[in-house]
């Protein structure tokens, strides 16, 4: 296992909500066709992020990722669009990609500069085998996911899969984790 994820680390709502999808460990689709969870879906509308992470850096951040994960796009897209932050930006950039719409991806990802879980993105990925050079390159990984889009079931859209799933488990945890401090 790259990243050490589990979904009873979020509390027993966030636990519950992602066991509908896999628990946080199925790989999204690169441009996905609607909500892979309607039951989660309507399950996540009804919840407050403030009361659902209590404590966590971003607690808007992260239902805007349990959305996402879900493949719900314009709900992700309205939280990550209120949050003028580097991690609000990091979720709208995937947002956008996953649309896919790799223009308007690239514009918030210049928009997040270098982001803390890059490091640990770049080693997972490269462990994966995707190479990343010295460091991780966001834009690197929309042009390959936009290639790898267009070859449905091929190797290159797994390895796609599996590192936007790093990437997101990654976000995810640094902005959902109870006791997290922005320093």
């Amino acid at each position: 296992m790259l990243v050490e994820f589990r979904s009873s680390d979020y509390g027993q709502t966030v636990q519950s909500i992602l066991a509908l999808g896999g628990d946080g460990l199925r790989a999204m689709p690169l441009a996905p066709g609607g909500p892979s969870s309607p039951e989660a879906e309507q399950r996540l509308q009804k919840l407050s992020a403030n009361e659902l992470f209590a404590g966590a850096l971003s607690p808007n951040g992260a239902m805007s990722g349990l959305f996402l994960y879900f493949s719900c796009l314009n709900e992700s897209h309205v939280l990550a669009q209120e949050l003028s932050t580097p991690d609000g930006s990091f979720w709208h950039s995937i947002m956008h990609r996953q649309e896919p719409d790799p223009e308007n991806a690239a514009y918030w990802f210049r928009r997040v500069g270098e982001h803390r879980v890059f490091p640990a993105l770049a080693g997972a990925a490269k462990k994966l085998g995707y190479s990343t050079g010295n460091k991780w390159d966001p834009f690197g990984f929309i042009e390959y996911c936009e290639a790898a889009r267009r070859k449905p079931g091929s190797s290159e859209e797994q390895l796609a899969m599996h590192v936007q799933l790093v990437e997101w488990q990654l976000l995810f945890d640094y902005c959902a984790r109870p006791g997290r401090t922005n320093s």
